[in-house]
């Protein structure tokens, strides 16, 4: 009877063993599924997701925050400020300027002049309304030019005006001075330029041009050019 016993309880010690092994392995197969789920899931959504998510993140805390600042009573702008090195906030300010007019290098002469002005637009300080007002009654109709509107003697500058724009003169100097450096001329090329600058502008058009210009200047050269 003893053995009977034993050989009974080892049975049930294997039959509980095996019924385990077999829930584990459902187990397994229930995680692989989703798994398998999961992962066709992350591949359908866009590559940019991730960032996406991230930025969905920070924007419902900084919201939660900004309702939180409110209710207290507080400036939340100011108590971010305060949380931001002054490394961080110039560099922050650089990255605007950057975003709001980037340079992306020589493209047209339409694109380079577009992007001075509105660089020249920004450094301007803020309008005088009352100036302003004031100089449209005086000029009247002349006011708003035209082509055969004379401002000669009906305008004059004031010193500031000629202060700033000789200080913005000197700065585009100081400016070509040190990203400008003067190249070796090949002596046996020909010279079609009277100064560096004139040199310059002539690659900038033979670049664009040269190709629809060559037999013309060929013409010339020769002098049989009509």
């Amino acid at each position: 009877m003893e053995k009977v016993k034993s050989a009974l309880g080892k049975l049930a010690e294997r039959k509980a063993r095996l019924l385990d092994l077999h829930k584990q392995r459902q187990e397994a197969r229930t995680q692989n599924h989703q798994e398998v789920v999961a992962e066709d899931a992350r591949k359908k959504l866009p590559n940019n997701w991730e960032a996406r998510k991230r930025q969905a993140e920070w924007l419902l805390a900084d919201d939660k925050a900004r309702s939180e600042a409110e209710a207290a009573g507080k400036d939340y702008d100011r108590l971010k400020l305060l949380e931001v090195s002054a490394v961080d906030a110039e560099r922050i300010e650089k990255k605007k300027k950057r975003k709001d007019n980037p340079d992306l290098g020589f493209s047209t002469y339409e694109a380079q002049t577009a992007r001075q002005y509105t660089r020249l637009v920004k450094n301007m300080p803020a309008r005088d309304m009352a100036k302003y007002e004031k100089q449209k009654a005086e000029l009247g109709d002349a006011f708003y030019g035209g082509p055969h509107t004379t401002l000669h003697a009906v305008t004059k500058d004031t010193p500031s005006a000629i202060n700033n724009m000789v200080k913005d003169l000197n700065q585009q100097i100081e400016r070509r001075k040190k990203y400008s450096r003067r190249r070796i001329y090949n002596d046996d090329a020909d010279v079609d330029f009277i100064n560096e600058r004139n040199s310059k502008f002539n690659k900038k058009l033979d670049r664009f041009y040269s190709e629809h210009t060559a037999e013309i200047k060929q013409n010339l050269e020769r002098g049989t050019a009509i």
